[in-house]
């Protein structure tokens, strides 16, 4: 499977089960109706999978201009905080006004959906990369067989 083809099916499948996941959630832990929440599911799906591009797309322009090159752990934590708090902030209020509830509780929802995405991201990717294989970028060199040179 080629790389555009691989990154396309992860986002789409990927999105669809969350959407699928949260609307459930929300309707059950929160006490809404489905129609409700899979509106308000879609619509965070769809801020988040935006907001993943533009945070990315100035956190790289500004890692470019950094003397120091490299993501430490101190650069990681930074570069998940700030793209956590920032949909935080375009997804709390959104949810307070779909679903009807304060600020407050939707917060609590937020923080709830932040520690399932945390552990459906683990096992997305454990269960994609099984059915699907690992990309050419995570697959083991093959050593080379008797008789053959890597400069051949």
């Amino acid at each position: 499977m080629s790389p555009l083809i691989r990154r396309t099916l992860y986002v789409v499948l990927f999105e669809a089960v969350g959407v699928v996941f949260v609307s459930l959630g929300l309707a059950v832990f929160a006490g809404h109706e489905v129609d409700q929440t899979v509106g308000v599911a879609i619509a965070s799906s769809t801020i988040a999978m935006v907001w993943n591009f533009a945070f990315n797309s100035v956190f790289e322009a500004w890692e470019r201009r950094q003397s120091v090159r490299g993501r430490s752990f101190r650069r990681r934590v930074a570069h998940a905080l700030g793209f956590e708090l920032g949909l935080v902030l375009l997804l709390v209020p959104l949810m307070a006004w779909w679903l009807d509830v304060s600020l407050l509780e939707a917060l609590v929802y937020d923080i709830g959906l932040v520690a399932f995405f945390v552990v459906y991201g683990f096992s997305f990717n454990l269960a994609f990369d099984t059915v699907f294989g690992l990309p050419a970028s995570a697959r083991p060199l093959e050593a080379p067989t008797e008789g053959t040179s890597r400069g051949a």
